[in-house]
């Protein structure tokens, strides 16, 4: 019981295995991809060879973002989960628990970016569940799902990885975790970092989505027999996404470190927070295994649309396990499943950082 009381964020995969993965209910056929550790989206087969992919997670209400910047997460977040399959999203819904003391007015703003962000993504909102409750004082007070059809065959999930696949890193490290910290303790990252860091930290909250990346993938890559898996990074950050597709995939992996994308920005500002970069909240990058011999194709067509892609290493037999390489050393890698930009965040605000 202290192992789930003192965590904070996702569960890891021990909980994850010991108290969910055996009790979800009714079994059906037609549930191609069921809920799996480090999987992104549950597929349904619909019959007449189409998908149903979905994915659910919490929306977000950040105070010190702000209400424009808090419907960003909330949309953006949900569909770099969905782009995972090679596809946009097309359908969401939204439980919305609300602070008691949240005004109207703050409402009908926070609801019309909703709207706002949908709209552009093509998103219809088919409804939820909307209330006000006492006590309800959460940066994450509810969640959403978001859901897409599309022909079954060509839906990538994050377990179609095997020993030998590529694995391809977009965009960098710690982006939306250090863009959250510069935003939300602006004068700290002044004083520490200067003006410039902590301009361009902020900016990169806005390159926080995935989906261009990934459709562009589905779009020169063969789905499931060139693009064989993807995962957005989220929690866990870079080495974490990275851990979770190989073990959705039942693989090992071989990575090096000097290749993780990490630009000077997202590193300066973690280093104000003591957190390690390759482990904190990534959203904006996505991982991406790939036949042998595909990934200069997808590097070279990312990089042609502006994307910053990285092969980092690759997938290998289970039995082999995990090793990340930092200077010419290879050293077995284990992942507890804890970011530590939870811990900071929070620490930061406990101590009344600015």
């Amino acid at each position: 019981m202290s192992a789930f009381k003192d965590q904070s964020g996702k569960i890891n995969s021990n909980l994850f295995h010991k108290v969910l993965a055996p009790k979800t209910g009714r079994q059906r056929s037609s549930l191609i991809m069921g809920p799996a550790y480090g999987v992104d989206t549950a597929v349904i087969d619909l019959g007449n060879g189409q998908g149903l992919a979905a994915s659910s997670d919490p929306v977000s209400l950040i105070p010190s973002l702000g209400l424009k910047e808090s419907a960003w997460l909330t949309v953006h977040l949900l569909a770099n989960d969905m782009a995972t399959t090679g596809f946009a999203p097309q359908f969401a819904q939204f439980v919305l628990n609300l602070p008691p003391d949240f005004e109207l007015k703050a409402f009908e703003e926070y609801w019309g970016y909703i709207h706002e962000f949908c709209d552009k993504l093509g998103v219809a909102i088919t409804g939820g569940h909307t209330a006000q409750v006492p006590g309800q004082q959460s940066t994450t007070p509810g969640g959403g799902t978001m859901f897409l059809q599309a022909p079954l065959n060509d839906i990538v999930t994050a377990d179609g990885g095997a020993p030998g696949h590529k694995l391809v890193v977009t965009k960098e490290s710690a982006l939306v975790s250090s863009s959250i910290l510069a935003m939300s303790f602006p004068e700290t990252v002044r004083e520490k970092c200067g003006e410039a860091v902590w301009r361009q930290a902020t900016e990169n909250f806005y390159r926080t989505s995935s989906l261009a990346e990934a459709l562009a993938a589905a779009e020169v890559l063969q789905p499931n027999k060139e693009l064989m898996a993807m995962h957005d990074v989220t929690e866990g950050g870079v080495l974490g996404a990275i851990a979770e597709l190989a073990e959705a995939s039942g693989c090992g992996f071989k990575v090096f470190d000097e290749q993780l994308p990490a630009s000077e920005i997202p590193r300066k500002v973690c280093e104000v927070f003591d957190i390690d970069h390759r482990f904190c909240v990534g959203a904006g990058s996505m991982i991406m295994a790939v036949s042998q011999g595909c990934e200069n194709r997808l590097q070279s067509h990312l990089e042609e649309l502006d994307i910053a892609a990285s092969v980092v290493g690759e997938l290998v037999p289970k039995e082999q396990g995990s090793v990340l390489v930092e200077d010419g050393e290879e050293k077995l890698f284990e992942f507890d499943g804890e970011d530590p930009y939870w811990k900071a965040f929070f620490k930061a605000m406990e101590e009344g950082w600015q």
